[in-house]
């Protein structure tokens, strides 16, 4: 006896959930279309951010971690990869001891930042008396000079703290930039 109401074959099952796959993957939802028809951004120059840091530290053995901070203010959306150069300048923006070194906790990864958007990088800034006196030659900075990541270009961040005038210590190291 044959049912009228019985389920599709496997067969026809396959070929109806095959012809929805492709159905849904050649359909662009609004969202998806928008998107497409987007420009690429393109990467922020440094002459459009505003570089600050965020002075809410967070001590630790010795080290306090600031938040440097990269602000789009370009009208248009940009983007910007991996890690800020930075130093300590003298106030003549002489550069202080070695520049950062990099912290690679976080995989580098492409920070897309509308206009008005922030990017953030942990620094750390390690206290300058844990070094040998002879091997550090501390000094009081009158800030950082920081570069965009694979920019050209720096902007001075002003900001005093104890730093190393001698190269070799590592005293500052930076993370690769998220979005904040």
């Amino acid at each position: 006896m044959h049912r009228p109401h019985r389920a599709v074959s496997a067969v026809g099952l396959r070929v109806a959930v095959t012809a929805l796959t492709l159905l849904a993957a050649t359909t662009a939802t609004p969202a998806a279309a928008r998107a497409a028809k987007a420009p690429a951004a393109s990467r922020c120059p440094t002459s459009r951010l505003v570089i600050w840091l965020d002075t809410q530290g967070n001590g630790a053995a010795g080290s306090v971690y600031y938040g440097l901070e990269l602000t789009n203010l370009s009208g248009r959306t940009c983007t910007l990869a991996g890690y800020p150069r930075v130093s300590a300048v003298t106030l003549a923006g002489r550069r202080l001891g070695s520049t950062a070194s990099r912290n690679a906790a976080r995989p580098v990864r492409t920070v897309r930042l509308a206009p008005g958007s922030t990017a953030t990088a942990v620094l750390q800034i390690v206290e300058a008396r844990n070094f040998p006196r002879s091997a550090c030659r501390p000094t009081t900075a009158a800030g950082l000079r920081v570069y965009a990541p694979n920019r050209p270009g720096s902007k001075l961040v002003p900001f005093p703290f104890l730093a190393c005038a001698r190269s070799g210590p590592v005293y500052l190291t930076v993370e690769a930039l998220r979005r904040r």
